[in-house]
């Protein structure tokens, strides 16, 4: 990812849970932290009810990806932490990437709402 980090600590992800917003979809619950610095940081959590070892790393690969090829669409400085629902683990690629930038239009963080759905 060109413009954001990952975010990592236990500590990290559960201020993000409790003080940020959450909105949901079909695929994914995402919370939205701002961070007050120049980048955004993103984690992603994938739970043992999506599915075994090698579906998780799946969809957590799906998940980095599509944000990675539309990063530059989301605003900066924020903490994003996406939920990934067991709906998830049968989902393409194109529907995980549409699916966060639905998630982005409903929390208002990407730069471009109105282009956002053109690809």
């Amino acid at each position: 990812m060109e413009f954001s980090e990952r975010l990592k600590k236990n500590e990290d992800f559960r201020t993000v849970y409790r003080k940020g917003r959450s909105c949901a979809n079909r695929l994914f619950v995402m919370y939205v932290l701002e961070n007050n610095s120049g980048g955004n940081r993103i984690g992603i959590s994938v739970s043992k009810k999506v599915g075994n070892s090698v579906v998780r790393h799946h969809v957590t690969r799906l998940v980095r990806e599509g944000y990675r090829l539309q990063e530059k669409r989301f605003n900066s400085g924020l903490d994003i932490v996406v939920v990934a629902r067991s709906n998830a683990a049968s989902a393409s690629f194109r529907e995980v990437e549409s699916a966060l930038l639905h998630l982005g239009r409903l929390h208002r963080i990407l730069k471009d709402p109105g282009k956002a759905g053109s690809d």
